[in-house]
């Protein structure tokens, strides 16, 4: 479905999105012309509930957190030169598909910054089936690649390679490690039906426990404002009709794989999963290499600025 009527989303300030941030810079020819048809992942008051029981969490942080940073998650062919090279990117696909059968591990509590959550979650899912975290494993591989095609070097915090997670603040420390020049959480969400479109979810100004995010706080808005812009250009969905008033655009201070970000981070939700319109879109392939297309063109716009 094209939404091209609709205009690309405004910042909160009230101001429209930059030029940049809405004519984008392409990453390859054919995304010069044009578009067409949650840590635990962001839990907005409308997601359903996880399925991972409420026994009682292990007080121990589980074992597969153990791995470093990059091991096994970085491309091992070499890089080509281009506009991107010298840069690192690191992409955390929501969830994981195996944490459905560790839900001891992923209920333990872990430090957020400012308070405690579970570990991580198991996503939701579309009414067929299709699991977020298959859906954010697709697209974040597409975005590694249209990524790494611009020399930029990237890390996922996990690639199927691993039975669970990471947890939250793992996902958070392996940007921070990396010193990322900007970190993408991928997500879909798991709201009402009728409830549609995409937004990306910013960092708020946190300052307590382990979290300070004062100095991510504008950059993050950037990359979000120019991911966003160039999303509604290249999938022709529209900014979400239920959260971010219509700017595509949200800010929580609930979520560690934000709080506990020192370098640029956001989150997006790519779509409702539990809508039957946007559950179409999410389990098509040729929108899901529009949806990373939008993606890497923000991203791209964002560190060549």
């Amino acid at each position: 479905m094209r939404h091209d009527h609709f205009p690309p989303p405004a910042p909160r300030r009230g101001s429209a999105l930059t030029a940049a941030a809405l004519a984008g810079v392409c990453l390859t020819a054919a995304g010069c012309g044009g578009g067409g048809g949650s840590g635990a992942g962001p839990a907005t008051a409308s997601r359903p509930a996880s399925s991972a029981p409420s026994s009682s969490p292990s007080p121990r942080r589980p074992a597969a957190e153990d791995a470093s940073p990059s091991a096994g998650r970085t491309s091992a062919r070499p890089l080509p030169r281009g506009p991107l090279s010298g840069r690192t990117v690191v992409i955390d696909p929501g969830h994981n598909p195996g944490n459905r059968d560790h839900t001891r591990e992923i209920n333990a509590s872990v430090d957020i910054g400012t308070g405690r959550k579970e570990c991580d979650t198991t996503g939701t899912a579309t009414d067929a089936g299709y699991a977020e975290a298959a859906f954010t494993l697709d697209v974040s591989r597409r975005l590694r690649t249209l990524l790494e095609g611009q020399g930029a070097r990237v890390v996922l915090t996990q690639d199927g390679d691993r039975p669970f997670g990471p947890c939250v603040d793992e996902r958070a420390r392996i940007g921070n490690e990396e010193r990322a020049d900007a970190v993408v959480s991928v997500h879909a969400d798991g709201s009402a039906t009728g409830n549609r479109g995409f937004h990306v979810i910013l960092p708020a100004a946190v300052n307590g426990g382990g979290a300070d995010t004062a100095k991510i706080v504008a950059p993050s808005r950037e990359l979000g404002e120019r991911i966003a812009g160039n999303f509604v250009r290249l999938t022709g969905s529209a900014p979400s009709n239920y959260i971010g008033g219509g700017t595509g655009l949200d800010t929580r201070d609930d979520l560690g794989g934000l709080n506990l970000s020192t370098v640029p981070k956001v989150f997006i939700e790519c779509g409702n999963m539990r809508d039957p319109k946007d559950a179409a879109l999410l389990t098509s392939e040729g929108w899901r290499r529009k949806a990373a297309l939008g993606i890497a063109e923000g991203i791209g716009s964002y560190l060549k600025k």
